[in-house]
């Protein structure tokens, strides 16, 4: 019998209760100005329908739950953007991984070294590891060298984690790239003060004997 597919289940939004979704017989309403007061849950709804606004419930947890009169359309809206803007600037940081051999053809090296860098730029941690087959094993350190070659070719953008190890039959090593920190540097420099222009500025002539060396 064939299985029946099931789409994934969407998370459900959880949202404050608002105005007669509020089950609590007293409520504590905070007013900008005047604090916190205690009114029948009734009351509440009412001044909040007549200033044309919703009840609604910021703290369920505490008895009686305290509520707001604001425009609940508004706050949502709010919430979401903030979101959406939370999840934009957050970036996930992957691990990729580039495997060698180690007796890899110059262009097969150039290849998989391109990709790295690429991943890299894209602010992803590269694993590399390099495997030994049959007798290989016998000369390690020729796997060795060909992995602190690697490391040697994408110092410009990133740094090892830690020096790389063996395991088994094989080399691996961690590499982070370094252009957050990079633009991080960069940022701060622009934010720098420029130096002060009280300082009396030199005179030409000043100028042109430092410049130009004395002729014999």
């Amino acid at each position: 019998m064939a299985k029946r597919f099931q789409a994934p289940r969407r998370e459900v939004e959880k949202l404050p209760r608002i105005n007669r979704q509020i089950t609590s017989p007293k409520v504590r309403i905070v007013i900008d100005g005047k604090g916190v007061e205690l009114m029948d849950i009734k009351d509440a709804v009412r001044l909040a329908e007549d200033s044309g606004l919703d009840l609604v419930e910021v703290s369920q947890g505490q008895d009686p739950p305290v509520c707001k009169i604001i425009d609940f359309g508004k706050w949502r809206f709010d919430q979401q953007k903030k979101k959406k803007l939370q999840a934009k600037n957050q970036h996930t940081v992957d691990i990729k991984e580039v495997k060698f051999k180690p007796k890899i053809g110059t262009h097969d090296y150039e290849i998989k070294l391109k990709r790295a860098i690429e991943f890299l730029n894209d602010g992803d941690k590269v694993k590399v590891s390099l495997r030994f087959r049959g007798r290989e094993i016998a000369h390690p350190e020729i796997g060795m060298e060909l992995v602190q070659r690697f490391l040697k070719d994408v110092e410009h953008v990133a740094s090892p984690d830690a020096p790389p190890r063996m395991e088994g039959r094989q080399i691996i090593g961690f590499v982070s790239p370094i252009g957050a920190a990079k633009k991080k540097s960069d940022k701060s420099e622009k934010h720098e003060k420029p130096a002060s222009t009280d300082a009396k500025p030199s005179k030409p002539n000043d100028t042109v004997q430092k410049a130009v060396a004395p002729t014999e």
